[in-house]
């Protein structure tokens, strides 16, 4: 399994019978791909129950994401106009939300719309990120450069303020608490001390640590 695929298994992990979920692009969208039954995948532009993705003679210019990707709806999808649409993720009823990150804080700003020449739009990610009662983000641990991506306090526009719960990565799972960044799980054959490396801020370890499922 590749990273991106490892990533978004875990991030899904979050998720149970019944939740509400909204997924970015990127690694977020393969989410759906290893979801429990009965959860219900939101577009912000306009439905409940977003399902596969559509194909051949399965695509229609009905259904499409926020992403551009036409999809099959679910039976029981429910389809709403964009005001109520963000209605649903302003008012708290989304279970989560997992979105990309270019940099995450350690206070849990979050940083994904763009960078210094290059602005990818931010979406409905504002919205998402104060809505949702659990904000994942789901990233490489570094960028392609090596540079951190998990910093002391980020550089780039932000999406949001201090609203990360879960950063899950290819090397390890960490939490955002009030006492800082909890490394919660890690990917065998790495160690906190390699996690640490690849970070700017101070990674407190938790007592009891967990080993990613492969």
């Amino acid at each position: 399994m590749d990273n991106r695929h490892f990533i978004a298994r875990r991030a899904a992990q979050y998720f149970k019978n019944g939740d509400v979920v909204n997924l970015g692009i990127g690694i977020p969208s393969l989410c759906g791909d290893y979801a429990p039954e009965g959860v219900l995948f939101q577009t912000e532009n306009g439905l409940i129950g977003v399902g596969p993705t559509a194909e051949g003679m399965m695509k229609t210019e009905r259904f499409y994401n926020a992403g551009g990707v036409p999809f099959i709806p679910v039976p029981g999808a429910s389809v709403l106009d964009v005001a109520l649409s963000f209605g649903v993720i302003r008012s708290g009823r989304m279970a989560a939300t997992v979105l990309g990150g270019l940099q995450v804080s350690e206070t849990g700003d979050l940083a994904n719309w763009a960078v210094p020449k290059r602005a990818f739009g931010m979406g409905g990610a504002m919205d998402l990120c104060t809505g949702a009662r659990t904000v994942i983000v789901a990233m490489e641990l570094t960028a392609k450069n090596g540079t951190p991506k998990i910093v002391d306090c980020c550089t780039l526009p932000l999406t949001g303020k201090n609203c990360v719960d879960h950063i899950v990565t290819e090397c390890c799972v960490i939490d955002i608490t009030p006492q800082g960044l909890l490394l919660k799980e890690i990917r065998a054959g790495y160690s906190p001390e390699d996690i640490q490396s690849r970070i700017e801020p101070y990674l407190h370890i938790d007592p009891d640590l967990k080993t990613m499922t492969e």
